[in-house]
């Protein structure tokens, strides 16, 4: 209920990593977000300092993106922000993960072609119901 969701927009930094899992399928991508800021001074756009974020995700959308997102490919990704704290070497060290809801390329970059996914006909895998006696 308390969620932090938000919207990220950048850039894949690591080839999404696939498995199944208990509850499904997960993929996990780092994901790099670059601020553009306008330099009146010099007056041109130049990058500011780049975060790091590593996106979870579960399910459809694991397979999805696994199967759609390469490296360097512009995305807009939103979910929930986890904040996590570990202690390393004797230093407190944080690190920022997005459990993503939803996931696309970014169309302001360029063009892409979606494809439905078709979900499998559960009748294939039903059990046969009893004849009536």
């Amino acid at each position: 209920m308390n969620d932090t969701l938000v919207t990220l927009v950048g850039n894949v930094a690591t080839q999404p990593e696939y498995r199944d899992s208990g509850t499904g399928g997960l993929a996990r991508f780092r994901f790099a977000v670059t601020a553009r800021r306008w330099d009146r001074r010099k007056g041109i756009w130049s990058d500011g300092p780049t975060s790091f974020y590593t996106v979870w995700a579960w399910r459809a959308l694991a397979a999805n993106l696994a199967g759609s997102v390469s490296v360097g490919e512009p995305l807009v990704v939103h979910g929930r922000l986890r904040v996590r704290e570990e202690q390393r070497d004797g230093q407190r060290r944080f690190s920022a993960d997005l459990e993503a809801v939803a996931a696309g390329h970014d169309l302001t970059r360029g063009t892409s072609a979606f494809k439905r996914v078709v979900k499998a006909d559960t009748s294939l895998t039903e059990r046969p119901k009893d004849p009536v006696p």
